[in-house]
């Protein structure tokens, strides 16, 4: 906007072309400036070395984890809110898929984002806090032309819902997630509860998936890794297109840890392309036919070099899953194509909760923020803001403070047989999948924020 203000002052004679290019040069930089965003949390993570959490969940295998108080200990100093914007991350694949014409690259380029959409779980083993009934998150960014909104739509079940949109109306991007939380003994599977949809505006075009299992292992003993696992389909419900994922479980001797490996096929089921690579690393493009005479040269190298496998470390029911050892680039077949790479980490991640830079900057609240946001924004909770400041004493107090005060609220409603009301999403039908979900209803960014609950 200022560029076209100073462009539309200056007439576009060729004497001026020459002030013109600065002053792009000039409103570049300045809106790098506006733009920039912090690269640090205010303190390092705590240490977790001398904290257990047997003792709360040797009672809890099989069970749902959703009511279970874990120390803060084990926790990141995000909301769960902050941690679906984190979908967000690769914006620039929606905004590439807006921008190609044919419909099979679209969907590759949609196939990259719903895999680059959990690649910052990588690592990432602290829990984010459960939002509290009523909390909201909003992020803008106009560096990559979207503004979002999510707000904790129901505590029991709990359910999170989503609706980002593009600044300049190319797509809509919205959902609703309830994870079913489960310990199995010695690691915590998250089954993924919810539909994601994605709607590209200029081509008329609707995807719809759902997001992989995801399990933490050696919650009691050992180092914790993440793997993600499962069949992900995302359906074009305009061209009858299918992008079949799969994220393969590490197994046994851990050779297919983090990789994804899948295809794409038109209404009549027969296979375009082939998408393969790692949820961790790099996802990658080709034809089937090629892609096929490879693995069968693959595996007739490896039945050649193959050897009677040793017993693995690790069996032993009583001792950790070790994780096997990660080689992270993925063998690339010659005529691929890249659909996505991960953006690296900053150096002092694993000080910062694993953090990427993207989630390093969704806490952080900027001079003048807290007169435009909601008071029921994520930035404004207490027990999260004093966790990232490293007064974890101060952290617990409030986190406990504030779930007895949502505990008394609820009570006081039940008195009164009065239901909850939500904001800015109503329960509904997805209109592509006909399954229920929670729908955007506007308004938020009108600012008008009166009879908001006080939940803080």
């Amino acid at each position: 906007m200022l560029l076209l203000t100073l462009t539309q002052s200056v007439r576009m004679t060729t004497p001026n072309r020459h002030l013109i290019c600065c002053l792009c040069v000039c409103v570049c930089v300045f809106d790098f400036l506006l733009t920039s965003f912090r690269t640090t949390l205010p303190a390092p993570m705590f240490s977790r070395n001398n904290f257990s959490v047997w003792g709360i969940l040797k009672k809890c295998i099989g069970l749902e984890l959703s009511k279970i108080t874990m120390p803060i200990v084990f926790n990141e100093p995000l909301s769960f809110l902050q941690r679906i914007t984190e979908y967000m991350e690769h914006t620039y694949l929606i905004n590439k898929a807006c921008s190609l014409s044919d419909s099979i690259e679209r969907m590759q380029a949609v196939a990259a984002f719903a895999v680059s959409a959990v690649a910052s779980q990588w690592d990432r083993t602290g829990k984010p806090f459960n939002p509290l009934l009523g909390e909201t998150y909003e992020l803008t960014r106009e560096d990559q032309g979207y503004r979002l909104i999510s707000e904790q739509v129901s505590h029991h079940p709990p359910v999170s819902a989503f609706h980002a949109e593009s600044l300049v109306g190319d797509f809509v991007f919205h959902g609703s997630i309830y994870p079913k939380l489960k310990f199995w003994g010695k690691s915590v599977e998250a089954e993924p509860k919810g539909t994601i949809t994605l709607e590209l505006l200029k081509h008329g075009e609707v995807y719809t998936w759902t997001n992989p299992f995801c399990c933490v292992h050696n919650v009691i003993l050992g180092k914790l890794w993440i793997e993600q696992y499962g069949t992900v389909e995302i359906l074009n419900h305009s061209t009858g297109d299918k992008c079949v994922l799969n994220f393969k479980p590490c197994g046994m001797f851990g050779k297919e840890l983090h990789r994804v490996e899948g295809y794409i096929q038109d209404k009549s089921k027969k296979k375009l392309c082939v998408i393969y690579g790692k949820w961790t690393e790099c996802m990658w493009s080709m034809d089937p036919q090629t892609y096929e005479s490879n693995k069968k040269a693959e595996k007739k190298a490896d039945s050649k070099k193959q050897k009677s496998p040793e017993e693995p470390e690790g069996v032993d029911g009583d001792d950790a899953d070790n994780m096997p050892e990660v080689l992270e680039t993925v063998a690339v077949i010659p005529g691929s194509t890249l659909l996505w790479r991960i953006s690296s980490r900053p150096q002092h991640s694993a000080k910062m909760y694993n953090f990427t830079n993207f989630a390093m900057s969704l806490n952080e609240l900027e001079p003048g923020m807290q007169a435009t946001l909601a008071p029921t924004d994520c930035r404004l909770r207490p027990d999260i803001r004093a966790m990232e400041n490293g007064d974890m004493d101060q952290a617990s107090r409030e986190k406990e403070r504030l779930e007895e005060k949502q505990r008394s609220a609820r009570k006081d409603r039940s008195k009164v047989e009065e239901e909850w009301s939500t904001r800015w999403f109503q329960s509904g039908t997805n209109p592509y999948t006909s399954s229920q979900d929670w729908l955007y209803t506007g308004g938020y960014f009108d600012r008008k924020y009166s009879d908001l609950p006080d939940i803080y």
